[in-house]
């Protein structure tokens, strides 16, 4: 355990400089203007990377022996990593954070999957799922999930890293800090998704049951964790784009319960943007309302292309960011998101996926969305994500991110 001290301590005075740095708390304002809906100019971001392919110089090799410490070492090397390498707009929060212990007993059913890898190392794989939600019998092996504080253990895991880390940066512990509602992914998941398309069609009354009962669930999830009192207003981030806003009070400072009503709901149906919009509005749009329109403010989206169906994403309450994939046309988007909600823009991740980074293609795309977001006054960030694979030259990230960042400071 000394050792894992010794790897740490110098680990968190690494970090200790990023996070009281000026340029972090400068990215934290042009994160909030963005959410306020207030810009000063698009931000960049990069996040689910392919961290098997980028271990320069033994930079991200985890060292500690604790299996819990090698939690805090990685939080450590992976934040002094991409502030090497990749930094763009990124921020990191002023403290060390300690989640908080939270258990579930499940639904009353799990995914039965046969998943292939080309690299064992990466954990994106080929997933093949089999329907465990097939008849009316099914449905009844659903049930409410029971959530669980595991205090002491928490606690425990709070007093540890604060021996050893706490006279160098503040340890805090941090809880649930948006409620993220993905019913038609896990659907698809549980069922496969050529099964779930079908029934959508064949047997739309069942689908209706599927989705009103995992509904259910998760509205009883929701207030199992508010009663708990786990949620938690110190995010970093909302699914990889950014989360501070000033339109969502801070309540944790004096004590006082957070609820619903002060954290982001995120929601999304990927599977969705091979449907109309009449069925994404009855099957996904309508049970979003109960789920993410509860919170303090909404994002909705993720790959599935949504430029065609602002107007019915724009039900949910409290709506404030629109995720706008690479499959969708921007121009569409940006003409109907307007000034009313931030654009969440999601660069092709296939464009670092070469041999030798196309720069041209790069910066056509990246082009493409800032001039449309300047057209129509959007706020905007931009996301390179769901990156499976770089070929096994980082460079390519390192190289896209500096294209980018030039582009948004000349905006």
């Amino acid at each position: 355990m000394k050792e894992d001290a010794k790897i740490l301590r110098k680990l968190a005075w690494e970090y200790f400089k990023i996070a009281f740095s000026d340029r972090n708390f400068e990215n934290i304002k042009l994160h909030r203007a963005v959410n306020d809906l207030k810009m000063i100019r698009p931000v960049v971001l990069i996040d689910e990377l392919p961290w098997s392919e980028m271990n320069i110089n033994d930079e991200l090799t985890l060292q500690c022996k604790d299996k819990y410490l090698q939690q805090i070492e990685w939080f450590l090397r992976s934040n002094i990593y991409k502030n090497k390498y990749l930094p763009a707009d990124m921020i990191v929060p002023p403290f060390i954070p300690v989640a908080k212990v939270i258990h579930s007993t499940g639904i009353g059913i799990s995914v039965e999957e046969e998943v292939l890898a080309t690299d064992e190392k990466n954990n994106i794989k080929s997933h093949k799922y089999i329907d465990v939600l097939k008849t009316e019998e099914d449905l009844e092996k659903l049930h409410n999930e029971e959530i669980f504080y595991d205090e002491e253990e928490t606690m425990r895991r709070y007093q540890l890293v604060g021996d050893m880390l706490g006279d160098i940066m503040p340890i805090k512990l941090t809880g649930i800090t948006y409620f993220g509602v993905v019913t038609w992914d896990d659907i698809a998941r549980y069922r496969g998704v050529t099964n779930l398309l079908i029934d959508l069609v064949e047997r739309p009354e069942f689908m209706h049951k599927l989705v009103r009962k995992l509904t259910d669930i998760k509205l009883s999830t929701m207030e199992q964790i508010e009663a708990l009192n786990l949620l938690d207003t110190n995010g970093y981030s909302l699914h990889c784009t950014p989360i501070h806003t000033s339109d969502l009070p801070c309540k944790d400072y004096d004590g006082m319960k957070v609820t619903r009503k002060d954290v982001w709901g995120r929601g999304a149906a990927q599977i969705f943007g091979t449907v109309s919009k009449e069925m994404h509005e009855e099957f996904d749009i309508e049970y979003m309302k109960e789920t993410i329109g509860q919170c303090g403010l909404a994002y909705y989206g993720c790959c599935e292309p949504l430029d065609k169906k602002i107007d019915i994403v724009e039900k949910i309450p409290n709506l404030r960011k629109i995720s706008i994939t690479p499959w969708a046309d921007v121009n569409v988007a940006a003409e109907a998101i307007n000034t009313k909600y931030v654009l969440s823009a999601k660069p092709n991740p296939a464009a670092v996926a070469t041999p030798t980074l196309n720069e041209e293609n790069v910066r056509e795309e990246l082009g493409k969305i800032l001039n449309a977001c300047k057209r129509y006054n959007c706020s905007c960030d931009i996301v390179l994500k769901d990156i499976s694979t770089c070929r096994k030259r980082p460079q390519n990230i390192f190289r896209w991110q500096e294209i980018a960042m030039e582009m948004v400071r000349n905006f």
